[in-house]
């Protein structure tokens, strides 16, 4: 469902604007997710203050990346957009310990998000297309990255481990960053959008399925291994990507994407392991994601 965010994207430009893109998106996500809430007898979160929280991380998790991602695949393509949001468990990793959301990062998940990223980068190969990457849509795309990696250290600090459902908290971010996406509709949805047949299908999917379904799974990830190793989840967006490539679109799957596939999954493995900084297995609690 991640892994093929970026193909959508990619479609769906052909007849909306990323903004409307990111509207319809979020939209859908509510309207899938809010039915299934209600249906469990979720109510929604009490207090001002825990509405205030999930609006800052409705505008870092959804509104500012899905928009700049949108933006920047306008110029660069997905496969480039695929790469640089591989960075995201770097930003994650260097704002958990800056503002200390996560303790007792071992060596070896630090090793693991560097071979993460070296698999990445062998599989897209960005140095065979540096005009791509150093494009303006190329850093709206590392931009929105790196808000990502600001979402998940900001939910695992003030939203997840308060006893609220991943479910109740999904859709009431999603609603949170529709409204945000309706009040920037007037300026950046003006044009009336080509109702293309693999435009709409794409921007269905990219609701229904990358952004309703997927985004339980965000939530519970950060809740149980903590937001670092829940952003590793992105290294498996380019090998997504490639088989995607490979399957549907005919393109050739090289011995450098290859390698570089098993670089992330092996990158992947070493970040899930826990491992304490005295030697001593780490309990599976959720202290990680303490407020």
């Amino acid at each position: 469902m991640w892994g093929s965010s970026f193909l959508w994207i990619k479609i769906a430009l052909r007849g909306f604007s990323p903004v409307q893109i990111t509207f319809v998106r979020l939209a859908l996500g509510v309207a899938v997710l809010a039915p299934v809430a209600l249906s469990r007898g979720l109510r929604l979160p009490n207090g001002w203050r825990t509405w205030g929280h999930l609006a800052v991380a409705a505008l870092f998790a959804n509104a500012i990346p899905y928009a700049l991602f949108g933006l920047g695949e306008q110029t660069v393509g997905s496969n480039v957009a695929g790469a640089l949001n591989a960075t995201t468990p770097l930003w994650t990793l260097v704002l958990a310990v800056l503002t200390r959301t996560e303790r007792g990062l071992a060596g070896r998940r630090v090793l693991g998000i560097g071979l993460g990223f070296a698999g990445t980068m062998l599989i897209f190969s960005p140095w065979r297309s540096v005009t791509g990457i150093a494009s303006w849509g190329g850093v709206a795309c590392l931009a929105a990255a790196a808000s990502y990696g600001i979402s998940y250290n900001y939910m695992g600090r003030f939203l997840t481990g308060r006893g609220l459902s991943p479910l109740l908290l999904s859709a009431s971010q999603l609603a949170a960053a529709t409204a945000l996406l309706a009040a920037a509709l007037p300026i950046g949805g003006r044009n009336l959008p080509v109702w293309r047949v693999e435009a709409v299908v794409s921007l269905l999917i990219l609701g229904v399925l990358g952004t309703g379904a997927a985004y339980v799974l965000n939530y519970r990830l950060i809740a149980e291994e903590g937001p670092t190793a829940a952003s590793t989840v992105t290294y498996l967006l380019p090998v997504v990507a490639v088989l995607l490539g490979w399957t549907i679109l005919r393109e050739p799957v090289t011995v450098g994407m290859a390698a570089g596939m098993f670089l992330v999954l092996g990158g992947v493995a070493f970040t899930q392991r826990r491992a304490s900084t005295d030697g001593n297995p780490r309990p599976r609690d959720r202290s990680n994601t303490r407020a």
